[in-house]
């Protein structure tokens, strides 16, 4: 089996830069981080999930929406991180580009999704509407 790339907290923190220079929703959005040990534990526990690239995948994007790590961003950081983790691994990243997705990443912040309904997202760009 290949080695995979794993995000660094400098590359994650990097792409919370990204995420707020150019996804701005206001204009008291900061790219601050709040806690790095947040953002290590995350990456740990993509590292040690057992599984492939995609379930891996969805440790990422769940692991750093929840973790609140940064001031502002983190739903966008971890969307970025994880596209950027599945591309590198030699992946598809199959998930369309849609305002929908902010419901999504909100059901994920709000744990309406399991794990294996975010992995089948990721594969292959559909999951059920998020409700509350």
């Amino acid at each position: 089996m290949d080695l995979l790339y794993y995000p660094t907290v400098e590359e994650i923190q990097y792409f919370n830069t990204i995420a707020i220079e150019i996804f701005r929703k206001s204009k008291h959005d900061e790219a601050k981080t709040i806690n790095v040990s947040y953002i290590q534990k995350a990456i740990e526990k993509v590292k040690n999930k057992q599984g492939n690239l995609y379930d891996k995948a969805a440790v990422m994007l769940y692991e750093l929406t929840r973790i609140h790590a940064f001031e502002s961003g983190n739903k966008r950081t971890a969307f970025l991180t994880t596209k950027k983790f599945i591309i590198k691994n030699k992946g598809k990243f199959n998930i369309p580009d849609s305002i929908n997705n902010v419901k999504v990443m909100i059901g994920i912040r709000e744990n309406y999704y399991l794990l294996n309904e975010i992995r089948e997202w990721i594969k292959n760009g559909k999951i059920k509407e998020f409700r509350r």
